[in-house]
């Protein structure tokens, strides 16, 4: 058998092909010269999730609903007299509901292709479709050979030993000789590293390369962990109970001056409550140490529940999900989703929101000056002006309506008067 040879599209064509016609994986496999668990791995790996149900019988996919006896859940239909049970609207109605799942899912083929009761089967139905298969083996293959191959210890230990020679006066290429045993990058890597701010040292502190004209090509951002999106991407997220909630929060940046201060803003979808944290340099660290701080002023419990589920764009300063996920104890507290590349509009909440940030921090200005106390001040005039969505609340009502009165205390933000409110650049003058 062929080895380390990754399936093309003819043999995902042929794999979907042979699993309608019933055939078992050990056969595919045989057909196509590859081992049994690498067409098992694929299969689970690459199946798409339907909501299709049976032709000419009611969706109705709870786990207690042979044995079920409720009537009238619905409150708006009272003279109906059928079980709920055998009503499309049971699920969405019934505080009970519980859905159940085929069990034929988690045992080979792993797919609904080729099953004999799929025509009458209600329940959710997983399908293996060789052409959304292929696309996301691409998107896979394209992600990984992206960014910078580097964890974020390894980082570490390059910026402390490299950082503080730069400063001193020494070329990279001078570094990179007399350091060959503990450097392992190239020197062009580190140029790159120090250009798109991984590293403490900056351009301004190598003469030479200020001097230089800058390439007239869009700047690389440099991932952590290049495999971030995998199990985080925006089809996952749309598979959680907190989209249908709304409970979920949304992250972004908002850039100052170019290479100072920036802004982490994190949006709650369900009142329109606005954070906004100040950060020394747009890095992944600096992400990690504003989630340590809110954590430790908040508590595990409380930043568990107020934080179910993140989602964020693709920048660099996200690209260490792990980190953000757990505690430096390795306790779980939140859950990092990414929006697909260049859809800043899957995440229209925080983008619009960000406009009163722009009234107050107009586009181009510099942060370089403000510190979380300034920050603290323009977020509580902003959260405190009322919006006509949100029925002339103020998104900070609605959140100590959800939360709790005590919270926004505890994040430094306060009621400001409507006849107070200022959302102009003079407020932090």
């Amino acid at each position: 058998m062929p080895k380390n040879k990754h399936l093309t599209d003819s043999e995902r064509l042929m794999i979907e092909h042979s699993l309608r016609q019933g055939m078992p994986i050990q056969r595919i496999a045989g057909r196509l010269e590859k081992s049994t668990s690498t067409i098992s791995r694929e299969i689970r790996a690459h199946t798409t999730e339907s909501d299709k149900s049976a032709a000419y019988r009611v969706k109705n996919r709870c786990a207690k609903r042979k044995g079920c006896k409720k009537y009238q859940i619905c409150a708006g239909k009272l003279n109906c007299t059928k079980k709920c049970s055998l009503c499309k609207y049971c699920n969405e109605m019934c505080e009970e509901f519980f859905e159940e799942t085929c069990q034929k899912l988690y045992s080979p083929p792993y797919c609904c292709n080729g099953c004999i009761e799929e025509w009458q089967c209600t329940l959710r139905k997983k399908y293996y479709l060789h052409k959304q298969a292929q696309e996301a083996y691409r998107e896979m293959l394209s992600e990984a050979r992206a960014g910078a191959n580097i964890t974020e210890d390894g980082l570490s230990a390059l910026d402390g030993l490299v950082s503080p020679l730069i400063v001193r006066g020494q070329s990279i290429h001078h570094i990179a000789t007399h350091n060959s045993d503990s450097i392992e990058v190239s020197e062009k890597t580190i140029y790159r590293y120090v250009d798109g701010g991984l590293l403490s040292a900056r351009n301004i502190d190598m003469p030479r390369v200020v001097r230089m004209k800058p390439r007239k090509s869009k700047p690389v951002q440099h991932k952590i962990d290049s495999q971030c999106r995998i199990g985080r991407t925006f089809a996952d997220f749309n598979s959680l109970v907190e989209v249908a909630d709304g409970t979920y929060v949304e992250m972004d940046t908002v850039i100052g001056r170019p290479g100072g201060k920036v802004l982490l803003t994190l949006l709650f979808k369900s009142c329109g409550f606005l954070l906004a944290f100040i950060r020394e340099r747009n890095t992944s660290q600096s992400v990690i140490d504003t989630f340590d701080s809110l954590q430790s002023r908040l508590g595990v419990v409380a930043f568990k529940a107020m934080f179910p589920a993140i989602l964020t764009d693709n920048g660099s300063e996200f690209s260490n999900p792990k980190m953000l996920e757990y505690d430096a104890s390795g306790r779980a507290r939140t859950k990092i989703y990414y929006c697909d590349p260049y859809a800043s509009f899957q995440k229209p909440n925080v983008e619009l929101t960000h406009e009163f940030v722009r009234k107050i921090l107009p586009k181009g200005s510099s942060f370089d000056k403000l510190n979380q106390e300034h920050i603290d001040l323009m977020m509580s005039h902003i959260n405190s002006y009322s919006r006509g969505k949100l029925n002339d609340k103020s998104p900070l009502d609605l959140f100590c309506f959800i939360y709790g009165v005590d919270i926004p205390a505890k994040l430094g933000l306060r009621k400001i008067s409507p006849n107070e409110i200022m959302l102009k650049p003079s407020l932090l003058k």
